[in-house]
């Protein structure tokens, strides 16, 4: 009987430590936003005759990919609304002014998931996006996804591009002027880790 449960203690030993490996093998993988080669970028109409273009030059996220079950994946980014960049110092100026962004009452503008699935060529992503201190859900499309190894570091890229109206975001309507509403957000992210 004594060798009987030590078989056993033995046998189960086996077993939980294949799960743990099985579980440590599928844990989902981390990566941290690479600022240097990735981009948050924004058009907006101007007069409804040509764009405007701009960007946020500070841009910080992460992100995890389970590829076993990618609803276990999130992404976070977050964005420092007072770095926006459209080229012209006066123009950037207003933009962080009370009736654009309001950079000093509303510092970050972000995004965070909490539902993930997994399309053709990336993932539809659904989550909280904040910005001028109103939050809404919101959908997007990444597409990408694959994973490459330069110098030990293993890096993936997704991009995106979606609309939003800034009415929607609590902008005064009536300050919108000549700039329109509606502005068309491309988001191109790349995130690296290091090998294991």
């Amino acid at each position: 009987m004594k060798r009987l449960c030590i078989a056993c203690a033995a046998s189960l030993t086996i077993a939980l430590s294949g799960n743990f490996f099985a579980s440590a093998v599928f844990a989902a993988d981390e990566y941290a936003y690479d600022l240097v080669h990735s981009s948050v970028s924004f058009k907006a109409r101007h007069l409804d005759i040509s764009w405007i273009h701009g960007r946020f030059n500070q841009v910080d996220g992460k992100f995890s990919l389970d590829r076993q079950d990618p609803s276990k994946s999130t992404f976070e980014l977050t964005i420092k609304a007072d770095s926006v960049d459209t080229a012209n110092a006066a123009r950037d100026e207003h933009l962080r002014q009370p009736d654009y962004f309001d950079t000093k009452q509303f510092p970050t503008i972000e995004f965070r998931s909490t539902r993930v699935k997994a399309i053709e060529g990336g993932y539809e992503v659904t989550g909280k996006f904040t910005m001028h201190g109103t939050t809404k859900e919101i959908t997007i499309r990444l597409m990408g996804g694959k994973e490459i190894e330069v110098k030990g570091v293993k890096r993936v890229g997704f991009s995106t591009e979606l609309k939003l109206k800034r009415s929607d975001y609590g902008f005064d309507k009536n300050a919108i002027g000549p700039i329109g509403d509606e502005a068309i957000i491309l988001i191109d992210c790349e995130g690296m880790r290091k090998s294991s």
